[in-house]
């Protein structure tokens, strides 16, 4: 082989090894992405059931008004996006802590008094 055969074969490998790392890379930072998005959604979901909880009355099981009560019912406790809890809760307030299940961070979010959700923080790979 010429010199110049030698120089373009060693050239497409390292093209190739490039393009095989950025692939890697790319996966990696999806695959967290995804998972952060997860878990959002699945907090947003838990804070609508939460809220549910607070303005039922009490003779039906609710919360009368307060999140003081309330307890992450047994099948939203965890999924295959993460495992959920309450951070701390009272009449007016909710915080609510999701831990993720392939070890990404922590999400951290607060439901307020009308059931909005909100004031995320994020730890870990999810900062």
């Amino acid at each position: 082989m010429g010199q110049q055969q030698l120089m373009l074969i060693i050239l497409g490998v390292i093209v190739v090894g490039i393009g095989i790392a950025v692939g890697i890379a790319q996966f990696g930072s999806e695959s967290v992405s995804s998972n952060k998005d997860a878990i959002i959604n699945d907090l947003n979901n838990l804070s609508i059931n939460a809220y549910q909880f607070k303005i039922l009355p009490s003779s039906m099981g609710g919360g009368s008004g307060s999140y003081a009560a309330y307890r992450i019912p047994q099948k939203l406790v965890s999924n295959e996006d993460g495992t959920f809890a309450i951070g701390s809760a009272t009449a007016s307030r909710l915080t609510l802590v999701a831990t993720s299940a392939v070890g990404y961070g922590t999400i951290t979010a607060v439901c307020d008094s009308a059931g909005t959700i909100g004031g995320f923080t994020y730890t870990g790979d999810f900062q």
